[in-house]
Formats: structure tokens, C-alpha cells, sequence
């Protein structure tokens, strides 16, 4: 994250030697916004500061100051500035900030107000009638938009600074050292495991690394080695496997199919490689997967990446239908995410021809899930849902022809995941180019 650090090392350093901003009238922000998706490692930013810094370092948390009688929570306020400044310079960390910084409302009768009062006396703290010297404020949250706007101007959190979820090179170095404690077999890939944990929060790897460890002592090994990472991973994405789900011969086999039917259909869309397919039942319900991994990362996407995106949803459905003539339940969280792209298509990223670029939809919540709310009226709404299921039926179409010109190509390759259960990337390209 060096960006993130960039900012914060000036923090420290400005605690160090205040002198060189000061003879240039440059003044210190008086409070620093960490925000991010949970498990980016804001808190650990935080104590990271406090660390270099060398100065006192008060951590409290947001809902600590959240109190039963009127009145509590802004005292608390007051007492926390008033050893703050006693101790200047020094730093204040607020954890989960949105616990008292919400926006105020419009002055609801008996609503609770001692959340407004514990806000408007941080508010008065940081940047009021007696100013604060030396007290500098950090504070963490992954929910930004719900802050009152007079906490976010600038004078008192002037910076915000976003954690964002770790890139590649992000994920290899934070893999690396995490792996430091644990004993790790010579010749480990960190790479290739960096690239299939794609989208995994510094947490997440925490947990993956460990998940490994764990794996190790299980199968009585000394060592953590590469397959090990590698099944950690999917234990984080997908769950342990189920040993105990014995699937019929039947549901095996369709299974297979349909695994292969996702397959096929990425390795003729030219859409990420496939890495591994397996029909091993996971914990989280899943009767097995398929997965693809990028070359590098991935930041824009166009619109025929997603039309493939959604033909290769559709794909397992249809090897079903191909293979057994009839469609079965197993689909369901692949109907979830094509119509989830396919309605984003539409409403978020202007990619329809009649809506043009207009916004239907609005995103709240953007780290946590990023939930949408419709700003349209009922006819477009209706209108909207028509081309959703118009684009999931062509992609579905299109998958369907790839997978009957290519049938003969889906008959052998269920056939071989139907033997081996799991099967890698290599394998799978193997079979489909001889």
C-alpha cells in the first residue's frame, strides 16, 4: 500500500521535525480518514504510526463513546482531548468512526440525540473556537458515505486516505510475510498463489497462509509446500471439501458437465485462463467449480469481456441441457452473478444502447457489498428488466452454439473430470487442443 504509507510517513515525520513545515507555513492535516473494505489493514496502518511515531498513541473505539445517559458520550469526548493536549504532540486513533460521525437528522422528535451531542463536541474538538495543537486524529472506516459532512471538510479530516484491497504485487508481498513465520518448503511460487487468491483482503491472506500451515500438520508434513497454498485458497473461496457428500453416479456426472460446460465455453471466449476444475462438493454447497485465473491485474473491463463473463455463467447450464436433455437446480448461483453483470451492464455502466449514459442505479455501501438502489421510474424499470433477460438469453445462445460445435470436445472432457474429479488447467487445454 504505498500510497497509503506515502501519506502516513509524512504524518511521522512531521511529529519528528515540525520545524521544516512550520519555517514554510505549511500546517499539519488535523485528522487523517482511513477508508477501506474490512480486512485492508487500516487499524494495523494505524498502529503502524504510533510505532514510528514516537509520540503518545490514545486507540478508542467509535462505540465506546456511545452511552446511556445524555451527555456521557461527550464528556468522554472532552476528557479524551483534554489528556490529548496535556500530552501534545501526540495521536488519536478512532476506530469505526461511523459509530457516533453518522450524518444528523433532520431533528426527528425523540430521536436520540446524545450521538448528534457526542458529534458536535468531536466536531467542536478538532477544529472549533480553541484550536488544537499537536493533537492529530486518525481514524478508520469502511463506511464513508454515512459520515456527517461537517466531519469530512476539510480543516478537520483533511485527508482521506483509501486502503484499498491489495493488487498482485500487493498480494505476493503480503503472502511473503505472513509466510516468515511459518516454515515454508525452498521453492515456493508466491506468484502463482498471489494471482489465484485475486480480490483477497490482506486478512484473507493472513488466513490462507495459516489455513496452509494447518493443512501441513494434518498430512504429518515438517514443511508447508506449494499444493498446500494452493488448497488453502480454495478453502477460503469455497470451503472444506465434503467428505462425507457421496453425489449418485448420476449427479456426478452432471456435475462434471456442467463444470466443463463453464469450462469450454471460457477457452473458446478467450476470457481468463482455466487454472483448475474439480467436482469435489465444498462446505459452502458448492458441488464443485471452476476456476480461472488472470494473467495480471485487471482494472477496466469491456464490454464484450462481460457478454463472455455471462456466456460462460450460462455455460454449465447449458452442457446440462445438452447432455441429459433436462436442466437441474444446480445453476442457481450462476443465474445470481449473470443476472447481477447483465443488470450492471445496463444500469451502472451505460452499455445499452437505449439508455445511453444514464445512471438508473446508485451505489451505497461500496465496501461493504455495495448494495443499489433503483432511481427510475416503473416503466424504465420494467424496460430494464426486459433487456436483462434479452442479454442473458443471447449470451445463452451463444454458449449453447459454442458447446454444440464443440460437442464431441465436452462429451471427452466430462467424461475425463468425471474420472479424475479434479483436473488442472494444463490437463484441460491438453485435451481440448489434441
Amino acid at each position: 500500500m504505498d500510497e497509503a504509507e506515502e501519506s502516513l510517513q509524512e504524518v511521522v515525520d512531521y511529529l519528528h521535525n515540525p520545524k521544516k513545515y512550520t519555517e514554510i507555513g505549511a500546517q499539519m492535516p488535523k485528522g487523517i480518514l482511513l477508508v477501506g473494505p474490512p480486512g485492508t489493514g487500516k487499524t494495523m496502518l494505524a498502529k503502524a504510526v504510533a510505532g514510528e511515531a514516537n509520540v503518545p498513541f490514545f486507540s478508542i473505539s467509535g462505540s465506546e463513546f456511545v452511552e446511556m445517559f445524555v451527555g456521557m458520550g461527550a464528556a468522554k469526548v472532552r476528557d479524551l482531548f483534554q489528556q490529548a493536549k496535556e500530552k501534545a504532540p501526540c495521536i488519536v486513533f478512532i476506530d469505526e468512526i461511523d459509530a457516533i460521525g453518522g450524518k444528523r437528522s433532520g431533528g426527528n422528535i425523540g430521536s436520540h440525540d446524545e450521538r448528534e451531542q457526542t458529534l458536535n463536541q468531536l466536531l467542536t474538538e478538532m477544529d472549533g473556537f480553541e484550536g488544537n495543537t499537536g493533537v492529530m486524529i486518525l481514524a478508520a472506516t469502511n463506511r464513508p458515505e454515512s459520515l456527517d459532512p461537517a466531519l469530512t471538510r476539510p480543516g478537520r479530516f483533511d485527508r482521506r486516505i483509501p486502503v484499498e484491497l491489495p493488487d498482485l504485487k500487493g498480494r505476493e508481498a503480503i503472502l511473503k510475510v505472513h509466510c516468515k513465520k511459518i516454515k515454508m518448503a525452498p521453492n515456493i511460487d508466491y506468484t502463482a498463489v498471489a494471482r489465484m487468491a485475486s480480490g483477497a483482503s490482506g486478512a484473507e491472506l493472513a488466513n490462507i497462509a495459516n489455513e496452509a500451515a494447518l493443512r501441513a500438520v494434518r498430512a504429518g508434513r515438517k514443511v508447508v509446500t506449494q499444493t498446500d497454498l494452493e488448497e488453502s485458497i480454495e478453502v477460503v473461496i469455497a470451503g472444506y471439501q465434503k467428505k462425507n457428500a457421496i453425489l449418485t453416479d448420476k449427479e456426478k456426472m452432471v456435475v462434471a458437465y456442467h463444470e466443463t460446460g463453464h469450462a469450454l465455453v471460457a477457452a473458446k471466449t478467450d476470457s481468463a485462463p482455466v487454472q483448475k476444475i474439480t467436482i469435489v462438493p465444498r462446505t459452502s454447497g458448492a458441488l464443485g467449480y471452476t476456476m480461472q485465473v488472470d494473467e495480471g491485474n485487471h482494472y477496466l473491463m469491456t464490454r464484450e469481456e462481460i457478454e463472455n463473463k455471462i456466456a460462460i455463467f450460462t455455460g454449465g447450464r447449458v452442457a446440462e441441457e445438452i447432455a441429459i436433455g433436462s436442466v437441474t437446480t444446480g445453476a442457481a448461483n450462476d443465474i445470481e452473478q449473470a443476472t447481477r453483470l447483465a443488470r450492471a451492464m445496463i444500469t451502472r455502466f451505460g452499455m445499452s444502447d437505449d439508455f445511453g449514459m444514464v445512471a438508473l442505479e446508485t451505489v451505497t455501501n461500496q465496501y461493504l457489498g455495495g448494495d443499489t438502489s433503483l432511481a427510475c421510474s416503473a416503466e424504465t424499470q420494467s424496460e430494464v428488466d426486459r433487456q436483462v433477460i434479452e442479454l442473458v438469453k443471447k449470451q445463452y445462445e451463444r454458449a449453447k452454439q459454442i458447446l454444440v460445435e464443440n460437442k464431441a470436445k465436452l462429451d471427452e472432457l466430462a467424461q475425463y473430470l468425471y474420472m479424475h474429479e479434479t483436473i488442472t488447467g494444463e490437463e484441460f487445454m491438453s485435451i481440448l487442443n489434441s
